[in-house]
């Protein structure tokens, strides 16, 4: 057993114990984007939930200089000889190093609300000040367009100060919560790859033991083949009395896919019928659903490795990869009734200015990640003005709650229910948005015709 780490998280900014707050801060929440939603007509207009997953940026890395938007040039680095002022350096997306980004990393990143602890270490440490950047505009550009014409919020923060494995399961359970009590939850990442149920015998977990403050426990936890109920169980149940597929596309197992395919973590799906019919590899099924008109009501999509965005894998296909799966579904039939949301899964060690709003027993939440929303709905400025930013403090849960609104499915009962909905990105007064095509530098022909790179690039 590895010697308990007690979180440097017990002084906040304001000087408390690492404490749950009563709730998030209340939102803003426009009358014209939930005069449907709050009864439940939201699936009068939105038949189609598409989450695509993304890896490893902050919110500042990727859009510090997108106008109206939280973002900054410039950050604080702590030193031995004190904090210094650090002006973020504009680079390319083909990021060269891969930063620390787990549980310890988190701590230190944060350092007690000052946001100063962001450095490079390992093989990167020739460079300390790597993490303090942003990524020029024009390599991105596809996100910039989205985000132009559709919903950009700049307050997602990710469930957990944690890395991949438990952002991923985050975003289909809503925590990683594995005793009655509420007092244990897994936190980084296995001890050996598949992260899931395939993983070696004997293959360790981390927890977050809640004793009146969090403590680490390093490679003690169980094995990761988990039975808390995932939003799968609440799809499920629904669809007893009216169908509410839903559908995973990811890399193979033995592939990216054995780190961040989510549910080959979950006991039920892996090791039961829905992995032959649930499951979909590779990622780029989607493509064939779509054609075919098979698209589920409810999808997530992880990328190859190469196409994840995840720094140090010397590709920039990512925003490519996103603007293919959204143009496929934009010059579709779907449009219409669809609300796609892209995420980014944790902040893969890159500097953020804002700290975490509040704090709970799981370790959470973290730090900021983007979200983009796409839909026909997408809320405007003002009408005729496309472009909105959401202010409003949103966490991965707030994914899930609209998705359970959508239908009706109740609460899984984790983060779900404290998380404030992403409702409010819509206007379902307007009339629905007619699609324009993102330009792209690389097409759908591109990820179909492109062998699968077989790269599992995360290692936190």
């Amino acid at each position: 057993m590895a010697v308990p780490l007690v979180a440097a998280l017990l002084t906040s900014c304001g000087g408390s114990s690492l404490v749950q707050s009563a709730t998030p801060a209340a939102s803003h929440v426009g009358s014209r984007a939930i005069s449907h939603a709050s009864s439940g007509g939201t699936s009068a207009y939105i038949q189609h939930v598409v989450v695509i997953i993304q890896e490893n940026r902050s919110f500042d890395d990727l859009f510090a200089t997108f106008p109206g938007a939280d973002g900054t040039t410039y950050g604080y680095m702590k030193t031995p000889s004190g904090e210094l002022y650090e002006p973020l350096q504009e680079v390319n997306l083909a990021e060269k190093c891969d930063f620390i980004h787990g549980y310890e990393g988190f701590l230190k990143d944060y350092d007690g609300g000052k946001m100063d602890g962001f450095e490079a270490i390992g093989t990167c440490k020739s460079n300390p000040t790597a993490p303090y950047q942003y990524v020029n505009p024009a390599q991105i550009a596809p996100y910039w367009d989205m985000a132009q014409t559709y919903v950009l919020a700049d307050q997602m923060f990710q469930t957990q100060g944690s890395g991949s494995f438990t952002a991923h399961q985050d975003l289909i359970a809503g925590a990683t919560i594995i005793d009655q009590a509420k007092t244990l939850s897994i936190v980084d990442v296995p001890t050996h790859t598949p992260w899931g149920c395939d993983a070696p015998k004997g293959t360790k977990t981390d927890v977050l033991k809640w004793t009146g403050s969090a403590i680490l426990y390093q490679h003690t936890g169980p094995y990761p083949c988990f039975k808390y109920a995932t939003m799968r169980d609440l799809l499920d149940k629904k669809s007893m009395t009216k169908p509410v597929s839903w559908k995973y596309y990811a890399p193979a197992v033995k592939t990216s896919g054995s780190i961040w395919n989510a549910f080959d973590a979950i006991k039920a799906v892996r090791n039961g019928p829905e992995w032959k019919t649930n499951i979909s590899s590779p990622q780029t099924n989607i493509f064939n659903d779509i054609q075919n008109g098979q698209l589920p009501s409810v999808s997530w999509i992880i990328p190859d490795g190469v196409d994840s965005d995840h720094p140090a894998d010397g590709s920039d296909t990512g925003p490519s990869w996103v603007a293919s799966v959204v143009n496929a579904i934009g010059l579709s039939s779907y449009w219409q009734s669809t609300a796609i949301i892209v995420v980014w899964d944790d902040w893969g060690g890159f500097f953020d200015h804002v700290p975490p709003p509040f704090f709970d027993h799981w370790g959470g939440v973290g730090f900021r990640v983007p979200m983009i929303v796409i839909s026909p709905y997408a809320r405007e400025t003002y009408p005729g003005q496309p472009g909105y930013i959401s202010h409003t403090q949103y966490e991965f849960g707030s994914i899930l709650k609209f998705i359970e609104n959508v239908w009706g499915l109740g609460s899984l009962g984790t983060t779900d229910a404290r998380a404030t909905s992403i409702v409010d990105c819509f206007d379902f007064t307007q009339a629905p948005r007619s699609f324009t095509t993102i330009p792209s530098s690389y097409s759908k022909s591109y990820f179909l015709h492109r062998p699968p790179s077989n790269e599992p690039v995360d290692t936190q």
